[in-house]
């Protein structure tokens, strides 16, 4: 198992360096440049000379070849750990992202609780009472959990309330530490609507693993045995039902992120996805560089621990 590991952490070098030389390239393809928009911003855009634009790109190193500005950016982070400066603040882009981080974390692993929460219920009673008015009840419920857009369901959630109770989401965000209460209340309705479309995909996947284990001998046998119907469903059914669910845990996770950026948005979240559709906006490429290097990192690392993850329910799993 060690070696497991040991050849899985090493192949995070190169999936890290493809995705931050892809990621630092396909930034630059986007129509208009960091120096274009400096301008534009400065009310500059009439009197910008040629020299004062060639002075700029001196000055933020886009003289050079892109090539040989992704080697400095990587020897860089190889020599010092430092990920840039913003091209817009001049501040490390550590600085941002450490104050930003904490929020798409947060809404991350509360939407994925809330996730199991609603699909396991669901999941196992549709299970258990297979062709009954429940189990169709349950399966509509995760389809319409899957068709329905979280954009569109966040925006409902905005206007509707403003409209007619006069009510809005905080605009500034309450840390945890400072009121946890309202810290869970300014993020409990985001966290919903991005737990949705997964707790419906979860719910008609565990139904099935769980029809599917539900028919093995083993369980026969445990029924006929006498045992009740909690332990045979949560001790033997449930168990064994579990290593494809947290396979597709570890491929939810990637998509909680993607769909963070859209959340945070919506709701003035100052986390990581809002950061990096700010900067793309603007054109800081190091910012959005960084960004991806350690959402990459991050998802890479959770795949690993969610392999890890199988023999603990499977003791048949070996790690070679």
């Amino acid at each position: 198992m060690q070696n497991y590991i040991i050849r899985r952490i090493l192949l995070i070098i190169p999936t890290v360096f493809f995705v931050s030389l892809i990621v630092f390239m396909i930034i630059r393809l986007i129509p208009g440049n960091v120096i274009d928009i400096m301008a534009a911003n400065a009310g500059l855009q009439g009197d910008f000379t040629t020299l004062d634009r060639q002075n700029l790109e001196h000055l933020l190193g886009y003289d050079q070849p892109v090539i040989v500005q992704y080697g400095k950016w990587v020897g860089n982070i190889i020599l010092h750990g430092n990920l840039g400066n913003s091209l817009w603040s001049g501040e490390p882009v550590m600085d941002d992202i450490k104050v930003r981080w904490p929020v798409t974390v947060e809404l991350g692993l509360l939407s994925l609780i809330i996730t199991q929460i609603i699909a396991f219920p669901i999941g196992i009673y549709s299970a258990l009472r297979q062709d009954t008015w429940g189990d169709y009840l349950g399966r509509s419920f995760a389809i319409l959990c899957m068709a329905l857009p979280s954009f569109w369901l966040g925006t409902l959630v905005i206007v509707y309330p403003a409209i007619w109770w006069n009510y809005a989401q905080p605009v500034m965000l309450i840390p945890f530490h400072v009121d946890p209460i309202g810290n869970l209340k300014m993020f409990i309705i985001p966290a919903t609507i991005l737990a949705a479309a997964g707790a419906g995909g979860n719910m008609r996947l565990i139904r099935t693993m769980m029809l599917e284990t539900m028919r093995q001998d083993y369980i026969r046998t445990a029924w006929a045995k006498g045992l009740k119907e909690r332990v045979v469903v949560l001790r033997h059914a449930l168990k064994n039902a579990l290593i494809p669910i947290i396979t597709i845990l570890g491929y939810q996770l990637p998509v909680l992120v993607g769909g963070a950026v859209i959340i945070e948005n919506l709701f003035n979240l100052p986390g990581m996805g809002r950061l990096l559709v700010e900067a793309t906006n603007d054109r800081d490429y190091t910012v959005v560089s960084a960004v991806m290097i350690i959402v990459s990192v991050a998802m890479v690392v959770i795949n690993l621990l969610v392999d890890l993850t199988y023999g603990l329910f499977d003791p048949r799993i070996r790690y070679q």
